[in-house]
């Protein structure tokens, strides 16, 4: 289980950003990025070979931001950094052909969890 001590910016956030300068979004995005790739390299998760089933549990310290917002980025620059530190072989649909969000509310220690389950041949109910 890979552990983000860190809540990422709404995709509202993110597009304001954007519209300030291109120059921040992909500041804003190489951050976020590098954050996931050490965060993966601390948790010390093993290379998945077989194709993957995402699962995200978001943690907000309240109710204020919709699902979608606080999920949008988060997931791209997640499987961006999982990619970039070698833990997933790519992001498309032949290697994470499931992904699944839960949403909870831990006011004092906001943090996404990702887990990473394997599907193997034969094994199709994930």
């Amino acid at each position: 289980m890979l552990t983000i001590r860190s809540s990422f910016p709404s995709l509202n956030q993110v597009i304001n950003v954007a519209k300030q300068h291109w120059g921040q979004y992909a500041k804003l995005k190489k951050d976020m990025t590098l954050t996931v790739v050490l965060e993966a390299t601390v948790a010390k998760l093993r290379p998945m070979k077989n194709p993957v089933c995402v699962v995200f549990y978001w943690y907000e310290s309240n109710q204020r931001r919709d699902i979608d917002n606080i999920s949008a980025f988060g997931t791209k620059v997640i499987l961006d950094g999982l990619v970039e530190a070698g833990i997933l072989q790519g992001d498309g649909q032949k290697q994470i052909p499931r992904i699944r969000h839960y949403f909870a509310v831990d006011k004092n220690n906001p943090r996404v969890e990702v887990q990473l389950l394997e599907i193997r041949e034969g094994n199709d109910a994930i």
